[in-house]
């Protein structure tokens, strides 16, 4: 009999595991409640208009077809029997259960709102390709809502767009939505001035970008009010409704900000499916963030043919970046190519860090690896090299590129187009 594996999740973790064991010839399986592998670091180009949804995902069928023993199932996990060694999930409306000599799981990250899911309704996170079209057709559609409504106090509140959260996601978000509404817009309506958005980033922290160096930081904060955002930090969300969001701050001006468009960037929490394996084994545990706790080599304790891989594994404290989750899918399945040759050693995973890069705005972005930090021009052209490097397909990354020359080298962003189902919650 076959070696099975089951991978669950095509996100980098699950993707780049499955291409390792595909070219290896092993049997596989790769479950996800989506059809395509998401480039989530662009998620944001999505939602402000540079890039199309398929750019930055490609179908996973179309990614593997190369692989002729890899099967995928487009399903939403809803069990996994530990004893049994299955898989359970359910194929749009059929239950399937996937038996497995060995599991990878690399469920990746949700949005997550701190106890306050209503929050949902009116400022989206940005997660998924859902998420992105939602908020494109909530920024343009404030734009065109705001060209025929009459009422000045009511049309501000149409062109105020607040970004909760601080972190790169928040910082590369504001960052385009300023060059959106200075440069892209410029011209186009008859009413209002696009220039006249007023852009507010807010983050309960003490500063913007805790996970770079504070020059870099403070460089990123610098750009971004040089393009005219307001940046309030040090002010938790007490309140999110459709007309605004409250803050806490002794501030008389800023205990409520009126906006229409708000994007919600402030916090993610791993997969579900950690539970899922915490409450069927006692040696399975969470940490603090939601984390699997794993062996040195990725592993559950308890079951070595399991690995948890990428933003659900918790692994000395390893960061939830794309890198990490690259790194340790490949290791997964290596120690499973390792295991079918009969080496039965666990090998410790030992992650490379490669950086840290965030891009604020056309031609400045924020680079960090150990002592090197840069900014500016420089890192921008870096971070053009290391994403298009990491999209995949060619045909991808041919794309890109010919849509980030035109944004950001002129000044157009050619997917612009929302429908009436996407703007739904917007007002």
């Amino acid at each position: 009999m076959p070696h099975k594996v089951v991978i669950i999740g095509s996100g980098f973790g699950g993707l780049f595991a499955a291409r390792r064991l595909g070219v290896a010839g092993v049997p596989l399986t790769l479950i996800d409640r989506t059809n395509h592998h998401l480039f989530q670091p662009l998620l944001y180009q999505v939602a402000t208009g540079i890039l199309s949804e398929g750019e930055i995902a490609p179908p996973t069928r179309d990614v593997l077809r190369h692989h002729p023993h890899t099967n995928v199932i487009l399903g939403d996990v809803t069990r996994i029997d530990l004893a049994a060694r299955t898989v359970t999930s359910m194929a749009i409306d059929l239950e399937v259960v996937t038996p497995y000599d060995s599991l990878i799981i690399a469920g990746g990250l949700r949005t997550t709102y701190f106890g306050h899911d209503e929050y949902l309704e009116h400022a989206p996170g940005i997660k998924t390709i859902d998420d992105a079209l939602e908020l494109r057709a909530r920024i343009f559609g404030a734009f065109e809502r705001a060209e025929v409504e009459p009422d000045p106090v009511a049309r501000a509140a149409w062109m105020t767009f607040v970004v909760i959260g601080a972190g790169a996601t928040g910082a590369e978000m504001a960052g385009q939505i300023a060059e959106l509404a200075h440069r892209t817009l410029k011209r186009n309506f008859r009413r209002i001035d696009p220039a006249d958005a007023r852009i507010v980033v807010v983050d309960a922290g003490p500063r913007m970008l805790g996970n770079f160096h504070e020059k870099l930081a403070a460089a990123a904060e610098a750009e971004l009010k040089r393009l005219g955002v307001e940046i309030h930090l040090g002010m938790p969300v007490t309140g999110v409704d459709e007309s605004g969001v409250d803050l806490e701050t002794d501030d008389p001006r800023l205990k409520r900000i009126e906006s229409r468009a708000k994007v919600w960037a402030a916090g993610v929490r791993p997969s579900p499916l950690g539970s899922l394996l915490a409450d069927q084994s006692e040696h399975v545990a969470l940490d603090h963030a939601g984390r699997v706790q794993v062996q040195d080599n990725c592993s559950l304790p308890g079951h070595p043919e399991v690995f948890v891989v990428g933003d659900m594994m918790g692994l000395r404290d390893l960061p939830g970046v794309a890198e990490v989750a690259i790194q340790s899918g490949n290791h997964a399945a290596g120690e499973i190519l390792r295991r079918r040759r009969g080496d039965l050693r666990p090998r410790p995973f030992h992650y490379r860090d490669l950086g840290n890069l965030a891009s604020i705005s056309s031609r400045f972005a924020i680079f960090e690896l150990g002592p090197i930090r840069i900014d500016g021009l420089p890192a921008w052209l870096l971070w053009l090299v290391v994403h298009l490097t990491f999209l995949t397909g060619f045909k991808n990354r041919t794309s890109t590129l010919f849509h980030w020359s035109i944004s950001f080298i002129g000044r157009d962003r050619s997917q612009r187009t929302f429908t009436p189902r996407e703007r739904r919650g917007s007002g």
